[in-house]
């Protein structure tokens, strides 16, 4: 299994589990995702893709790849998503650089192989 399919089943796996277990903080947290992210005067892509440079910054390998696919899914386009990547290097600097390299791997996989 790759690493990309292994976050996305302990994500499915703990998602299930907290549900499960009647968890009321993440209850809690999928109402406020699911606020954050409605439609709102920003629509649910371009908060996905704010999402993505977020997700570079603090360096959450798992959060890139929920966002990137989720950004994929809502009509991003490769270009978008490497905007959003790149503008979290920016504020994250060089350290974020490195998350870089992982969110082009999620970006092969939601958008397909880069030609060159």
């Amino acid at each position: 299994m790759n690493r990309l399919e292994e976050l996305t089943r302990a994500r499915k796996k703990a998602h299930t589990r907290l549900l499960r277990l009647k968890s009321r903080t993440y209850a809690a947290f999928l109402e406020m995702e699911k606020a954050a992210y409605s439609d709102g005067a920003l629509p649910r892509k371009a908060k996905e893709l704010i999402a993505v440079g977020i997700s570079v910054v603090i360096d959450c390998e798992s959060c890139m790849q929920w966002h990137i696919e989720q950004a994929a899914a809502r009509g991003a386009t490769r270009e978008e998503v490497l905007e959003a990547v790149e503008v979290g290097m920016e504020m994250g600097g060089g350290p974020a650089t490195v998350s870089a390299r992982f969110a082009l791997e999620v970006m092969d996989r939601a958008f397909g192989e880069e030609e060159s």
